[in-house]
């Protein structure tokens, strides 16, 4: 079976116009049906999901996470069995993604890119994301997607308001479409200028000037409020965040009803009338990365309050037990942690020694435990949360989680 991609088989940034395969699904959709029926043959595939946000381009910092990233797998290769053949195809396959991946002009506009190879079956898709959990490489028997298939669930339907004195666009947003919706226009003042020469019998006085403004500044915030209330009905959304050239996104919040103003996750500075599909699409995922960072910091303060009380574990050899008997709800990680492990043969059950999995079948080494941990997570549909902020990451002794039952 031969896999070859086009440049990106999803590229989000450089339109977010909300394309879509004929059948209505989304590419990556289509990306995964493919890589879901992949048959490698026993032979070695890779997985490499890339952070690529702006702090990561950053002097090509990305580069040296990938680089770090292949030498660690090159380094563990004898770990995990392969014969000569296929090694030689490992390092062939590793050094073929990173010469793709140091040209600028291969990335994708999005903050995240998958690739996956396996030059045995001429494997070699590219896959453009618009948030990835942490920069990891794996080699395993089939292509690991379940980061891109949680992706769109993850990341949810966020509705944007990009608003000032006299107008309202609203925009629908998701992983890798923005599709804009019906916007409001207010009436305004315009043509009534206040002058101070004149009285009020010539025009408005100073007082009356002001109030009108001030009127229709509130008509305007609740004719918002309504309408975006009315949006919501008809399909909720996970998070709603307010944009505008100045203060007018922040005032605007008071006006909402409690129902909405509580799924407000943000604001920014966006002017309606320079607005486009992706630069809305841009700034929401920046509002939404400082509201998962934000989140990020009080998960972990309770999961240092609640650790103790059987509520919440802190270390990796705890976390992955628990995560074997479904106990998680919440996995968090130290962005930084990375150890070599196992996986046990019968059980399937992760765990950092070969003692681990006494009784469980033989244990099979796993590159890196905190990479599989995040994957089985994902395939438990459990609530994953890499934590960057260094105060709180440091607080993570490699795994931590919150748990649904003691």
């Amino acid at each position: 079976m031969a896999v070859i991609a086009s440049r990106f088989s999803s590229d989000v940034g450089n339109g977010a116009t909300g394309r879509q395969t004929v059948d209505g699904r989304s590419p990556v959709a289509e990306v995964l049906a493919r890589l879901t029926r992949v048959d490698a043959g026993g032979h070695p595939v890779i997985s490499c999901y890339l952070k690529l946000e702006p702090r990561d381009r950053t002097r090509g910092k990305y580069q040296i996470k990938l680089k770090n990233r292949v030498k660690a797998a090159i380094q563990g290769l004898p770990r995990i069995g392969l014969d000569r053949l296929d090694v030689e195809a490992v390092h062939r396959d590793l050094n073929r993604i990173q010469q793709f991946l140091r040209s600028p002009s291969n990335l994708p506009a999005t903050q995240g890119v998958a690739v996956f190879a396996c030059e045995a079956i001429e494997l070699f898709e590219t896959v453009a994301l618009p948030v990835v959990h942490r920069s990891r490489l794996a080699i395993d028997a089939s292509p690991l997607v379940r980061e891109l298939a949680s992706v769109e669930e993850e990341f949810g339907r966020l509705l944007t308001v990009v608003l000032d004195r006299t107008s309202a666009r609203f925009f629908e947003v998701t992983a890798f479409q923005t599709r804009e919706l019906p916007g409001l226009r207010a009436e305004s003042t315009r043509g009534k200028r206040f002058h101070g020469d004149q009285d009020g019998s010539g025009g408005w006085g100073e007082h009356t000037y002001h109030n009108r403004i001030r009127q229709e500044k509130q008509r305007h915030y609740e004719a918002i409020a309504r309408e975006l209330f009315a949006i919501d009905r008809r399909r909720p959304a996970h998070g709603i965040v307010l944009a505008g050239p100045g203060p007018d996104a922040g005032a605007m919040t008071p006006f909402l009803h409690t129902y909405l103003s509580q799924r407000v996750i943000g604001t920014a500075r966006l002017n309606p009338k320079d607005a486009t599909p992706a630069s809305v699409h841009a700034t929401t995922l920046a509002v939404r990365e400082s509201y998962e960072r934000a989140s990020e910091r009080s998960l972990v303060r309770q999961m240092k309050e609640r650790t103790g009380t059987g509520w919440a574990l802190n270390g990796i050899t705890e976390t992955l037990r628990a995560l074997s008997r479904g106990q998680v709800r919440g996995l968090l990680v130290n962005a930084d942690a990375t150890e070599p492990g196992f996986r046990c043969g019968a059980s399937g059950r992760l765990g950092l020694t070969e003692e681990d999995c006494r009784g469980e079948g033989a244990p099979v080494p796993v590159l890196d435990v905190i990479d599989d941990a995040i994957e089985e997570a994902l395939r438990q549909g459990v609530d994953v949360n890499v934590v960057y902020e260094s105060e709180a990451r440091d607080a993570i002794e490699g795994l931590g989680a919150l748990l649904r039952f003691r």
